[in-house]
């Protein structure tokens, strides 16, 4: 999925023609998708920057975008009759504050499993990890783990 460093990321129409024209078939694009893996539904979006207060208004329309995108991604796995694994790349909670409309979201499709990145450095201080109001989360940005990937499907027992 989409993070804020990705400039080169324009619509999933032409990252899915590039990967396909360049042979790479084992990469997908999560973005207003899911995937079916097993019994889950792979689901997620970007998300975006939890603000003390709630977002200013030029933020309050990105996050109520990311919200509607990530509830798409739901939409999709609950018809498929899926468990949602939900990746995003900024974190819906943090110490500093939630981002309200993306925990909504997570709550009303009962996801139970979140994997976030984004958060560098010192910012792991204001990580959450592990269950927080009924849903485990999981801090998979790559400086945390020192660039060792993190077995989801272990984790789930897929």
């Amino acid at each position: 999925l989409k993070g804020n460093h990705d400039l080169w990321f324009s619509t999933k129409t032409k990252v899915d023609r590039f990967l396909a024209e360049n042979g790479f078939d084992s990469i997908q694009i999560l973005f207003n998708n899911y995937y079916p893996f097993g019994t889950f539904g792979i689901c997620g979006t970007r998300g975006w920057i939890n603000e003390t207060g709630g977002p200013d208004p030029q933020n309050q329309k990105i996050v109520l975008r990311e919200a509607g995108r990530l509830e798409r991604s739901l939409q999709q796995a609950a018809e498929a009759e899926k468990e949602p694994l939900v990746f995003l790349h900024y974190p819906p909670v943090s110490r500093r504050g939630d981002c309200d409309e993306i925990v909504e979201v997570l709550k009303r499709y009962h996801v139970k499993r979140v994997y976030y990145g984004h958060l560098h450095d010192k910012s792991h201080q204001n990580a959450v990890t592990g269950d927080y109001n009924g849903i485990f989360y999981t801090l998979v940005s790559c400086d945390f783990t020192k660039f060792h990937p993190i077995k989801v499907a272990e984790l789930n027992n897929i």
